[in-house]
Parts: structure tokens; sequence; C-alpha cells
């Protein structure tokens, strides 16, 4: 019996033995498996699977996938080179004496007040490089990046520092065209039309914001409307803006904002940074359309100016006047609520021409209805010299009209009220 219970417990152990060394078998066969796959895994997609007995970590940089923004890199490389910051340098007054420690001059110091012909720099902007015709090359960028200034300086995109002359500025379109020397100029950008662009197309603005430090700095954004209506100038015209989210900070102005393919729409110009309750905004700027902008920049290089047409008058908005005065001295019918009010008529001028007078309110010019100052330079931009225009006002509470014969803008002043000449 004891013979019998002694081959059994043999048989029992070897069945143990057996089962430990089969599942030693499939458990090799299993991780010898996992690793051939682990192995092919890597073969066909060229990656490593981190191993914990991998004292590197087991992680790598891979080779990059298709660039799915390689449009807009080949449109950036294709005008980077023609962006370049722009330089203000103004003259600096010295007071007499030096500073002391908390800023104020030391009365023991009897130095000289001033030194007239030192230049600093007053501020900084962008300009794109659009022409190059023989020795010179031309730059178009904001009047308000060069008002102002003594002398002007382009940094371009190698760095390379040089003069620039201004040819012309236009302040009623905010845009202005510098001269530099062309020898190291090797990209010129082109100008698309700006009429083909659609909200929601990709756009990008280059630039130099918040100075030449981040020069060549490119954003991407999207066409957020074709056409905005507001004072681009520094006159307070109204004019026709392209709106953008692409991001545009204080030093973009008179960068390029460019579509997909690397051609110039617009020059950018401002951003929105608040609302009228002061809230922040963000993701609101504007550029003045390419088609504006040639326009502009030819007449700039032919004559150095923009000559428009000027009525010859000083005036206000008529909601600027009080309801007594607009009743007891203006005696418009109530119905009449905008419009600009005639303050002066320059002799011999356009608007003395055609009879208006002082306190005659203007309503219309040609088909365009006038709600104050900046739509009434607005549409007398329209037109050309030379050109004939209807005007309608208010005359003692009468409705009248007649024919302005436009000329070209004189330069008159009024430190009261605003003129509508350049």
């Amino acid at each position: 019996m004891n013979k019998m219970f002694k081959n059994l417990r043999g048989r029992l152990w070897l069945g143990v033995i057996l089962v430990g060394l089969l599942a030693g078998l499939i458990g090799s066969g299993i991780g010898l498996g996992i690793n051939n796959m682990v192995q092919n895994h890597e073969e066909v997609t060229g990656t490593r699977v981190p191993s914990s007995s991998n004292k590197n970590g087991g992680t790598k940089v891979n080779k990059n996938k298709a660039d799915l923004n390689g449009e807009a890199s080949q449109a950036y490389k294709s005008v980077q080179g023609a962006v370049v910051s722009v330089i203000n340098k103004q003259k600096v007054q010295q007071s007499s004496g030096t500073l002391g420690i908390f800023g104020y001059g030391s009365s023991s110091d009897n130095s000289s007040s001033a030194d007239s012909n030192k230049l600093e720099t007053a501020s900084e902007g962008s300009g794109v490089i659009y022409k190059k015709d023989g020795d010179s090359a031309y730059v178009v960028t904001n009047n308000h990046v060069v008002k102002g200034s003594n002398a002007l300086q382009v940094i371009l995109s190698n760095g390379k520092k040089v003069n620039a002359d201004l040819v012309g500025a236009d302040s009623a379109t905010d845009l202005a065209v510098l001269k530099i020397n062309s020898s190291n100029v090797k990209t010129v950008a082109s100008f698309g039309n700006s009429n083909s662009i659609v909200p929601g197309q990709d756009v990008l603005a280059i630039g130099s914001p918040m100075g030449s430090e981040y020069a060549n700095t490119v954003t991407k954004g999207i066409v957020s409307a074709k056409n905005r209506t507001l004072k681009a100038g520094t006159d307070g015209t109204l004019t026709s803006v392209i709106q953008t989210d692409a991001a545009i900070n204080s030093g973009n102005s008179g960068g390029p904002l460019i579509n997909m393919a690397g051609q110039v729409i617009g020059i950018n110009s401002m951003k929105l940074a608040s609302d009228t309750q002061g809230s922040s905004v963000e993701g609101i700027g504007f550029a003045i359309p390419s088609n504006e902008v040639v326009t502009i920049i030819n007449q700039l290089i032919k004559d150095g100016k923009i000559s428009r047409p000027s009525l010859g008058i000083s005036m206000v908005d008529l909601s600027n006047v009080t309801s007594d005065q607009q009743q007891s001295v203006l005696k418009l019918p109530t119905s009449v609520t905008k419009g600009v009010v005639v303050m002066d008529v320059n002799g011999g001028s356009v608007a003395d021409t055609a009879g208006l007078k002082q306190y005659d309110v203007i309503t219309k010019l040609g088909d365009t209805t006038i709600t104050d100052t900046g739509s009434l330079k607005a549409a007398l931009y329209k037109y050309k010299v030379g050109d004939t225009a209807k005007v309608t006002y208010y005359r003692d509470g009468q409705q009248q009209t007649a024919t302005l014969h436009l000329t070209k803008s004189t330069d008159t002043t009024n430190n009261s009220t605003q003129n509508d000449g350049e």
C-alpha cells in the first residue's frame, strides 16, 4: 500500500514539473512572437517602441511627415526678403544741466542747453520693397510711420541698415513711399488684386511688431471682412479697408498683408485695441487694399504728392452743434440730424464760386449722403480735379442744390474748425 502511494505521489510531481516546463516554453514563445512583432513594426514604420531596458529612454526624433503648412511657408519665403523695418529719426532737445537721481537738472551745471543736430529714433515701423529701378529701390509704408521725421533709415531683411529718402506721403490714405539704394536689394514684392479677395481666405502679415528686434515676424489669419469703412488717415478721412484677424501690433504698420501666393493684397495700417466702452479687443486689424495702394504710390512716384479736389471751406459736424442752435441759428427742419456745417468759405474757392455761404448745412455730395466731415472728404476724394459734382445743402431751413466745378486743394487752415483741403 505504501509502495503504491509513493508511486502515485511521484507521478503527480512529474506532472507538475512537465506542466511548468510546458508553460515556460509557451511563455517564451509568446515573448519571441511579441519581440518579432515589435521588430517588424520598427522596420515598417521607422519608429521605435520604448523598452524599459533602454537606458536612453527609447525616444528619438523622427523625420517630419508632409508639411500641411507648406503653402504658407512658401508664401512667406517669397516675400520675406522684401520686408523691411523703417526707422523714424527726429531731432531731440536736451535740457540744460545734467540729470539728477530723480531726473531733475543739477543747478550747478551750466552746460549747453541743446544739440539741434542730434537725431534719435522716435519710432519704428515696417515697409515692403515693391520696385527696383536701376540704382534705386522703392519702399511703401504708412504715412504715420514717417511723419515728423528729420531722417529715415531702412533695415533690410539681412540686417543691413541703409539711409532712405521720402519720395512722397499722403495723410488721407496713410501711405508713403521711400527710396533707397538698390545695391543690396535681392527681393521685390508684387501686388495682387484686392478686389478678388474673399472673407475666410488665408492671409499672412509680415513686419516688425514692437520694433526691429522682432523684424520679419510672420502671423497667420484670415480675411475677416473685405470692405470696412473707417477713418484711416490722420485727417479723419473715411476709407475702405481690409479687416483681418492676423496678429498686428505696434511696429507692424506699413508691412504687407499677403495671400498664399505670396502677393501683397494690403498694407497693414492699424488695429482695434478696445471698443467704445474700453473693453479689450483682440484679432481685429486693418490693411489698406492693394488696389488703392498702387493708385496712390504711382502718383507719389510721379508727382511727389496727391492732387485732390477741394471745396475751400472750414466745417464742423452737425452733431457737434446743439439742438437749440440747429433750430435758432441754422433753422433746420427736425428731420435733418446729420450733415456738415460750413463755418467759413475761402474767397475764390470752389465753394465760393458755387455760392455756398457760412452756416449752410451740406447733406449730400453727388449721390452720397453726408453724415460728417469724414464722409464728406471720402465722397469728395472720389472725384478728380476738373470734375463737376452736385452738392445738396440747407440754408435757412430750405433745401438747395449747386454745381461744384472742382479744382485742386489749396493749403488753407482754420484753428477752430476742420478744413477740407490738404
